[in-house]
C-alpha cells in the first residue's frame, strides 16, 4: 500500500530533480523514492557499525586491514 505526501523543495533542487528524471526516463516519486530508500540504508549501516565499533575495538580491530586480516 501507498501513501501519497507533499514535500516542498528549494527550486534549485527541484530544477536538478527535473533534469534527472529526463536524463534518467523516470519520474519525480521513482527518484525520490530511491534517494530515500539509500539514506534509510546509510542511516541503518551507521547505526550498526557504532554499535560494533566499541566491541571491535576491545579486539584491537581499527581498520579495514586488521578486520581482513582477523578473518583470513
Amino acid at each position: 500500500m501507498r501513501a501519497t505526501m507533499t514535500i516542498s523543495l528549494p527550486k534549485w533542487l527541484k530544477q536538478k530533480l527535473d533534469q534527472i528524471t529526463r536524463k534518467e526516463h523516470m519520474n519525480r516519486s521513482d527518484i525520490v523514492r530511491e534517494a530515500l530508500r539509500q539514506y534509510l540504508v546509510k542511516q541503518e549501516f551507521r547505526r550498526l557499525r557504532n554499535l560494533t565499533i566499541p566491541e571491535a575495538e576491545k579486539r584491537g580491530l581499527y581498520t579495514d586491514e586488521d578486520i581482513f586480516r582477523e578473518v583470513s
